[in-house]
């Protein structure tokens, strides 16, 4: 399926979705698709042409059959609104709205890049040069991440970071940032991503006695959900994460590097708890 940053018009999703099902199935067709939509198979092609709208009663079948929900199928229905209103205002307040649901833009990591998520403090390091205007003084770099590392730190930092492409630099010598975002998949990639997850949870540990009460802000909750509350709830987290990373991209002046952690995890279970091995295994130890 095709990624929100691919499409500008709500008929690429129903296009790419023809086209996947046709490679599945070589036998697959217009009159099947629209019979699923409640249009004839000349119209559907028109429609999948860009030559057509799709009519209004065949929305709700189209998200449907697309899997959109949420944010995705909200992103569909503003594209669908902004396409047929010939209010050339409107259109464009729709488009912007649908363009703020967007992901961020992200740098995927390879293998060789994952050597970023060794040390918290590299990715802390990249984000200081943001605020310091790329110059490398790796004296004051050192002294001003949070809690201190040493220089040499500071240089692997950004040695690691010059190497896998995050930073670049300059004709005038200092460091300017590549990609804004990273994110990590995979299955090779668990036991990097996790460990660096560790490292940044016991940061947020220690900040409760080491960062004044006014520089930070820590809470936490304990709830009693089902399992849709649960479902819920991590969307709102990801929608959370998602607002973040745009809000942050507007900043204009930033001057300190925070770490945000978002942690949500049982502490009980009825039934008893299984350990992350257990579900990665599908194993249960007996309680």
């Amino acid at each position: 399926m095709v990624t929100f940053s691919d499409i500008a018009d709500y008929r690429d999703f129903l296009k790419s979705y023809y086209d996947r099902k046709k490679a599945e199935m070589p036998f697959y067709s217009y009159r099947m698709m629209g019979d699923k939509l409640g249009l004839d198979s000349s119209y559907l092609y028109r429609v999948l042409q860009k030559k057509q709208h799709l009519p209004a009663h065949a929305l709700a079948s189209a998200k449907e059959i697309l899997a959109l929900s949420g944010r995705e199928a909200e992103y569909f229905d503003l594209l669908y609104t902004a396409a047929v209103t010939k209010d050339k205002g409107k259109r464009e307040e729709l488009i912007a709205k649908a363009l703020a649901l967007r992901d961020v833009d992200r740098h995927s990591l390879q293998a060789a890049e994952l050597k970023v998520l060794e040390n918290w403090w590299i990715p802390a390091v990249r984000a200081y040069l943001e605020l310091n205007g790329g110059v490398v003084n790796l004296k004051q770099i050192a002294h001003d991440i949070c809690p201190p590392i040493t220089e040499a730190q500071a240089q692997e930092a950004i040695d690691t970071l010059m190497e896998v492409g995050l930073v670049k630099k300059m004709a005038s010598g200092r460091l300017a940032l590549t990609d804004a975002h990273l994110t990590a998949g995979g299955p090779e990639k668990k036991v990097a991503v996790r460990k660096f997850q560790k490292q940044v949870l016991s940061l947020a540990s220690d900040s409760l006695d080491n960062v004044p009460v006014d520089e930070r802000n820590i809470s936490t909750l304990t709830l009693s959900v089902d399992q849709a509350c649960f479902d819920d709830l991590g969307d709102m987290l990801r929608e959370f994460r998602r607002l973040v990373q745009k809000r942050v991209d507007s900043s204009k002046s930033p001057d300190r590097v925070m770490q945000l952690s978002m942690a949500f995890y049982p502490v009980a279970r009825k039934g008893g708890v299984a350990s992350v091995k257990d579900t990665e295994d599908g194993t249960r130890e007996s309680k």
